[in-house]
């Protein structure tokens, strides 16, 4: 499929997306990684590669500093002169936010095993409550062109000083430059809560350990904070969710270290805060051990298919939001 026919579906297919939750915006293009990239020129890739010279921890910085003000790949240096890639929005809300992570679920049926990085990668244990742990380590992986292929975590996850979020649920094999256009939901926080919990998820994460066991739910919670949508709403967010939880969230948050009935911790709540204790179902990531079901709960998108892949009944997400990855942005 060629580049350009691509483009011109993308109107229509926004139109589209609105009007029926079940339905990827992107369910007449056969298949994403088939739209081709755009062709670029000589003096494009220079420009590209001169990218490479700007000096940022953030790409706030490197927005404030050079007045760059394109969507795309940017190199970012931290605290201690690591250089990484990662992609920067310069446009949603005055932009300057960085990618730090990613969170993929490449096989809901694995049930942590390999893959489940923000999880568990060696099964479901009581004696191992804390899982991987990457929501609170330096460990970093994979690359910011496969964000929506895998999982993803980069240098800035730990070492941005930030104050707040933006989250995107993109697409899975969506490339980096259609993630904007593809996405099923965007949002960002304007509260600067980050700089109460340390500036960045590591500090938050140090301070809410994801861990079985580490409290009750609801009591023991972490902190749930007010969204500013992009792309969605309140009620939509909500109906991406399984319908047997509606009645136990409220839309218009994001929510963190979320923990349920059996005292298993999930990570991130995007787009809700919970009122209740079937988390599973709508919060992603968590510690080593989900008793219920043993192993159904356990895994980076937890309980999303209790009741069936993508059928959206019971406590089953729908399709969309089973096959998009969570992106993860500071500024």
């Amino acid at each position: 499929m060629m580049y350009q026919a691509f483009l011109l579906t993308i109107p229509l297919l926004m139109v589209f997306q609105t009007s029926c939750i079940n339905t990827s915006p992107l369910d007449s293009v056969k298949t994403i990684e088939q739209a081709r990239a755009p062709k670029v020129s000589l003096s494009r890739l220079g420009e590209l590669r001169n990218r490479a010279k700007f000096i940022g921890r953030s790409c706030k910085e490197v927005k404030d500093r050079y007045g760059q003000a394109e969507d795309g790949l940017y190199y970012l240096t931290t605290s201690t002169g690591v250089v990484y890639q990662t992609f920067c929005d310069m446009t949603t809300a005055g932009g300057g936010w960085t990618l730090v992570a990613s969170v993929h679920e490449d096989n809901i049926y694995g049930k942590c095993t390999v893959g489940d990085r923000w999880t568990s990668q060696q099964g479901n244990n009581a004696n191992w409550p804390q899982g991987e742990g990457n929501w609170a380590n330096r460990k970093t992986f994979g690359t910011v062109e496969a964000a929506t292929d895998d999982d993803f975590k980069n240098p800035g996850y730990y070492d941005i000083d930030a104050e707040d979020m933006s989250v995107w649920h993109v697409p899975n094999k969506t490339p980096f430059y259609h993630w904007n256009l593809a996405a099923i939901m965007r949002y960002h926080t304007e509260r600067r809560f980050l700089h109460l919990y340390g500036g960045n998820l590591y500090y938050l994460f140090h301070r809410y350990p994801v861990e079985y066991n580490v409290g009750a739910h609801l009591s023991d919670n972490g902190p749930s904070i007010p969204i500013v949508y992009d792309l969605g709403d309140k009620e939509s967010t909500k109906m991406f969710y399984s319908p047997n939880t509606r009645g136990e969230t409220e839309g218009g948050f994001i929510s963190f270290r979320a923990i349920n009935h059996e005292r298993a911790a999930t990570a991130i709540c995007s787009g809700v805060k919970p009122k209740g204790g079937n988390v599973e179902h709508y919060c992603i990531g968590g510690g080593g051990f989900f008793p219920e079901g043993n192993p159904l709960q356990c895994g980076d998108f937890t309980g999303f298919a209790w009741n069936g892949y993508g059928t959206h009944i019971g406590f089953s997400v729908s399709k969309q939001m089973l096959e998009s990855a969570v992106l993860l942005f500071y500024r």
